[in-house]
């Protein structure tokens, strides 16, 4: 005589939003969208650092971005803080052969040359033509 149990009495629950499963038996979330929030809200502490230091970068970089696609090359220090730029947040610096120095926040930079004023560079290497 062989015992049949009742599997379907154990009623698992999504892990996201607590809904009734069905299918298999090793199934934790009731569709994608519940598996990406639970995911997404384990990782957030960890992410958010650097979605917070990503976010100041795109910042600074769509402020230089405005200003040298205004035309302007040279700009006083105080127009980029008024502007919200924070000179803490780069993504890389080039030292060029005659010694100056261009902070980089994608493909926009900035060098100082006297008096708190900055020039402004693209750096075409980094743009890529379609």
């Amino acid at each position: 005589m062989y015992l049949y149990q009742n599997f379907s009495a154990v009623e698992r629950k999504c892990l996201d939003c607590g809904d009734t499963l069905r299918g298999r038996t090793d199934k934790k979330f009731c569709s994608d969208q519940c598996r990406n929030n639970y995911n997404n809200r384990l990782n957030r502490d960890s992410n958010n650092y650097v979605r917070n230091v990503h976010g100041l970068l795109r910042k600074n970089r769509r402020i230089l971005a405005d200003l040298y696609g205004d035309g302007r090359i040279r700009v006083h220090k105080d127009a980029l803080f008024a502007l919200g730029y924070n000179f803490s947040f780069f993504t890389h610096l080039i030292e060029t052969s005659e010694g100056s120095r261009f902070h980089y926040c994608f493909e926009y930079g900035y060098r100082e040359i006297g008096n708190d004023f900055l020039e402004l560079k693209q750096n075409s290497q980094y743009i890529e033509y379609q």
